[in-house]
């Protein structure tokens, strides 16, 4: 049975990309679009659809708007370009069950959609199962809880999965972002980031990192960039999901 959805975004170029999209895929039908948020609204309501996928900023009535009107029980993906944690929290304190940063890949998008429908839970239990799961990682590959690096890393590989193209601009978004939400600096999360790295590969844990991989990515004499780390956990984690 195909997942029914509404998408909502005032940017016309978008809806019709992400009607093309899911046209082409067997999982997902688009009952609905609109380019503000009360005809959005009112489509969400006649239609009834599975998933909603909504924009913040538009016309006439705005996302938190939507949000606040069809309640917690309808799936809502959020897609926006506002990248605050002020923004993202009280989105998911509203009941959207995912926050995508535009721009974002579409087999991502994809991919959180069925994570909706096949779960019933609350984001909170979903981000607890992520959260175990990166956890698992970081003991494998011995990177140690007590380190500044620690967090920071889980929340850009957290970053990486829900955007994969935040990697393209590490230095601009990732860091900035992950150093907001812990209010410090970028440049001390880039370094917390490197430290944590390098910690990993002096405890010799090297054939641990590369089974974890499936295949021999690196040796002793080598480290992959922060970047690198950070894209590899993000899609090992995203395979595992879809």
């Amino acid at each position: 049975m195909q997942t029914k959805i509404v998408i909502v975004d005032d940017n016309e170029e978008l809806l019709n990309s992400l009607t093309e999209y899911f046209a082409q895929t067997e999982e997902v039908s688009v009952v609905a679009t609109a380019t503000d948020g009360e005809d959005g609204l009112a489509k969400i309501t006649a239609t009834a659809p599975d998933v909603v996928l909504l924009d913040l900023v538009m016309p006439k009535l705005d996302g938190y708007g939507v949000l606040e009107q069809i309640g917690k029980k309808t799936k809502v993906i959020v897609m926006s370009a506002l990248s605050g944690s002020n923004f993202i929290t009280r989105a998911t304190e509203l009941g959207a069950r995912y926050y995508l940063l535009k721009p974002f890949n579409n087999e991502t998008l994809l991919a959180r959609i069925g994570d909706c429908m096949r779960s019933n839970n609350a984001n909170r239990i979903k981000n607890k199962t992520l959260e175990e799961r990166i956890t698992n990682i970081f003991i494998t590959v011995g990177i140690p809880a007590h380190i500044k690096g620690y967090q920071f890393l889980r929340e850009a590989i957290k970053m990486a999965i829900d955007n994969p193209d935040v990697i393209n601009s590490i230095t601009k978004r990732l860091y900035p972002e992950v150093a907001k939400r812990f209010d410090t600096s970028s440049s001390k999360v880039e370094r917390a980031i490197r430290h944590a790295i390098e910690v990993a590969w002096n405890r010799g844990k090297i054939e641990n990192i590369n089974s974890l991989f499936g295949v021999r990515v690196y040796n002793h004499n080598e480290k992959p960039t922060n970047g690198e780390f950070i894209a590899l956990v993000a899609d090992k984690m995203l395979l595992e999901s879809v």
